[in-house]
């Protein structure tokens, strides 16, 4: 695949904006969340969505689709957002996030909730999934690709290195993981809970074809998703150097926005930096 074209950058840039703002949005309407890690992951699953994976939102369960893990699933809202605006579901029901009885629960419910491919939410097991997804698409014949994003302290997690020596042994070039490298987690500092560096290292060691990139440049997400499509033999791991709250001012690399509600106030001057009106 060429490179975007200015207009489709353009585009995708725009597309993260609008899913940030829903993220805001609804974390305040929801009275809780995590918005910091939404927030950071917002160019990558634009990218995606909008532009890398081969789905059908009118057919979600269209058995040769892509597959998208969110292993991170306290991020929820990104992918909620996302699903949203791709028109996997009415947008209105963003407004139900956490709410009693909502298909859009606090992590994503792969039974509730239309175009979620996993229930996720206990740290360290998407990855494995993954691996599990796509040996059997392998066994089916089934030309499905699977992306994976990951915390970089999810990452602290023995699962995760399992499953990647996993992926390694069996060949599975067609997992593609995403490392939101925004450096911090609920505690604080990843590098001062458990350090994960250097993280390329780490992947290329356990086999792992690596790519390093800005995680909120959409050019050089979609470059290093199509250069994943085109290697062969081994899954690829893209490592995205993020920002935590990226795109709102207060928010930016501040650890207690990892998980925390949304005042009127607060969400006034969020949609401010993003270019939304209240």
């Amino acid at each position: 695949m060429s490179a975007l074209t200015p207009a489709e950058a353009a585009s995708l840039r725009e597309t993260a904006r609008h899913i940030r703002a829903e993220i805001v949005r609804m974390i305040h309407a929801g009275g809780s969340g995590h918005p910091g890690g939404s927030l950071s992951a917002a160019d990558i699953v634009a990218v995606l969505y909008f532009h890398s994976m081969n789905i059908r939102p009118e057919d979600p369960s269209w058995p040769q689709r892509d597959r998208f893990i969110l292993s991170k699933g306290h991020a929820c809202p990104v992918l909620y957002a996302a699903l949203a605006h791709r028109g996997y579901f009415d947008h209105d029901t963003q407004w139900s996030l956490r709410a009693i009885g909502s298909c859009l629960q606090g992590h994503p419910d792969m039974r509730k909730c239309a175009g979620c491919d996993m229930t996720s939410g206990s740290l360290g097991q998407g990855l494995s999934v993954a691996v599990g997804m796509a040996l059997g698409l392998r066994l089916d014949g089934n030309p499905g690709r699977l992306y994976v994003v990951l915390g970089d302290g999810e990452i602290q997690e023995g699962q995760v290195w399992e499953a990647a020596m996993a992926a390694a042994h069996y060949k599975l070039d067609r997992i593609t993981a995403f490392v939101d490298f925004n450096g911090l987690q609920v505690d604080g500092p990843t590098a001062e809970i458990m350090e994960v560096r250097p993280i390329p290292d780490k992947w290329r060691a356990f086999g792992w074809h690596v790519v390093e990139i800005d995680g909120h440049s959409v050019e050089e997400i979609a470059a290093a998703v199509d250069e994943a499509k085109r290697t062969q033999g081994r899954p690829t791991c893209i490592v995205a150097r993020t920002i935590k709250g990226k795109g709102v001012s207060f928010m930016e690399n501040e650890v207690d926005w990892h998980g925390m509600a949304i005042s009127d106030e607060q969400l006034a001057r969020a949609l401010s930096d993003l270019g939304e009106a209240l």
